[in-house]
């Protein structure tokens, strides 16, 4: 089975980094509960706060979907509108 590896790159703004990150936090139980989720890590970057990476593997792409369009990813967007400077989502595949 191929797995669906997600890298998805936050940057808030930096007097919102307490604020996103406690929203991020919100994500991690809910999601590691969905169906087809394989991990779900948060990350931080030690020399810019404001700098979060979540590492994700999925079991497939229609499970990320439904993830993604997920109550609890709605509720996050809508809390930190206006809150984040940048966000990429990257999907990969593992190969090594």
């Amino acid at each position: 089975m191929t797995t669906l590896t997600i890298i998805a790159t936050i940057v808030c703004k930096k007097e919102k980094i307490e604020f996103v990150k406690s929203e991020m936090l919100k994500l991690i139980d809910k999601t590691r509960a969905e169906e087809g989720c394989i991990n779900y890590d948060l990350h931080q970057d030690n020399s810019n706060p404001a700098h979060f990476v979540f590492h994700e593997n999925w079991e497939s792409e229609a499970l990320l979907e439904k993830h993604l369009e997920s109550q609890h990813i709605a509720d996050y967007v809508a809390a930190t509108e206006g809150c984040i400077e940048s966000l990429a989502i990257n999907r990969m595949t593992h190969i090594a």
